[in-house]
């Protein structure tokens, strides 16, 4: 009998321990997505981003309404990259909850933008809510909220 409970004890340690490091897989997997998004912008580049969300995303903009991912980088977010002599995040941080098939992130971050003319810096102190989707295997982004302020 007390082998038979140490066997079932070790099978539910074992079973803890190999959700948990699946959970660890997915929240990397979701942090990654986030990064890729961080990093494209940073390059001041669009190819790809798309990519990185749903069709049917939403995006909202400090108390805009942007659309999808695609319309808003075609009249709002490419345009303005294009202006840009760089973007840089800095001071970034990320919390992620995972409710399969969904995760919720908030990141915080501080941005900073260099303007071509007389390199005008603009620094912003930001923070992002996101909703991903895993859909067929890939972590997408299907709805982000962002928001800043000037830095203090």
């Amino acid at each position: 009998m007390k082998t038979k409970i140490l066997i079932l004890i070790a099978l539910f340690t074992l079973g803890a321990s190999m959700l948990n490091a699946q959970i660890s897989n997915e929240v990397k997997a979701v942090e990654q997505v986030l990064k890729d998004y961080k990093k494209g912008l940073e390059s001041l580049k669009i190819t790809g981003l798309s990519d990185l969300f749903t069709t049917d995303s939403q995006i909202f903009e400090s108390g805009g309404v942007e659309g999808t991912f695609v319309h808003y980088l075609e009249h709002h977010l490419g345009p303005e990259l294009g202006q840009f002599k760089s973007f840089k995040f800095s001071d970034y941080k990320v919390e992620t909850k995972l409710d399969l098939p969904y995760a919720f992130t908030t990141e915080t971050y501080i941005y900073t933008i260099v303007l071509p003319e007389g390199d005008r810096t603009i620094k912003k102190s930001g923070v992002a809510t996101s909703i991903l989707k895993k859909e067929n295997g890939e972590w997408k982004i299907m709805m982000t909220h962002t928001s800043s302020r000037n830095a203090k």
